[in-house]
């Protein structure tokens, strides 16, 4: 059973990207863990504009704006690894307001045991196949199920809204991964 599987195993929403890497998958999975997107200006962006309603809203209440860190993939938490074939994360909340919604989760277990009303959970997950001794195919999946009808009515517009960013930004990531899995491999292409 895969991860994604094991911790969401209904789905609303789903989407995957695939993509081949010349690295083994203990490379890959290596890279998956450690990938940031802190030097990606598309990813900046796409966050920066996701917060721009938040900021906004608090402009026009006359608030001082709350210092609130930028989403990122440290908002995820880590809920399983299998060796070096599959990692999953997951979120928890109401997504689609604007502070992001989220509720607290620090394990497997807890995101398991979520049942908060109108809210949903989404889980994250790589995966690798071994393609042949040099090549390995990696995988994002996303799935999202929403607790309840309300949740449901409330994600879906916000869902459509996001795709094609979502799309994009999960290409990225895989191609960020390939990258630095690859130099891993071959130091001499990072000259």
């Amino acid at each position: 059973m895969s991860l994604s599987d094991k911790y969401l195993p209904n789905s609303h929403f789903h989407e995957r990207h695939a993509l081949d890497i010349a690295a083994t998958q203990a490379e890959v999975i290596a890279a998956a863990l450690c990938y940031k997107p802190d030097s990606d200006l598309i990813f900046k962006c796409a966050i920066a504009a996701r917060g721009l309603p938040m900021r906004l809203f608090d402009l026009l209440k006359r608030r001082k704006a709350v210092s609130q860190a930028p989403f990122s993939l440290d908002n995820f938490t880590m809920l399983e690894q299998n060796a070096d074939q599959e990692l999953a994360f997951g979120l928890a909340g109401k997504f689609w307001m604007l502070n992001y919604g989220q509720s607290a989760v620090k394990d497997g277990a807890e995101f398991l045991a979520f049942k908060e009303s109108g809210a949903a959970k989404l889980v994250l997950s790589f995966k690798t196949e071994q393609l042949n001794d040099s090549h390995t195919q990696l995988s994002t999946e996303t799935r999202v199920f929403c607790l309840d009808k309300e949740a449901r009515r409330k994600f879906t517009p916000y869902r459509y809204l996001i795709r094609p960013v979502s799309g994009l930004l999960r290409r990225r990531i895989l191609a960020s991964i390939r990258q630095d899995a690859t130099d891993t491999t071959h130091p001499s292409t990072t000259a």
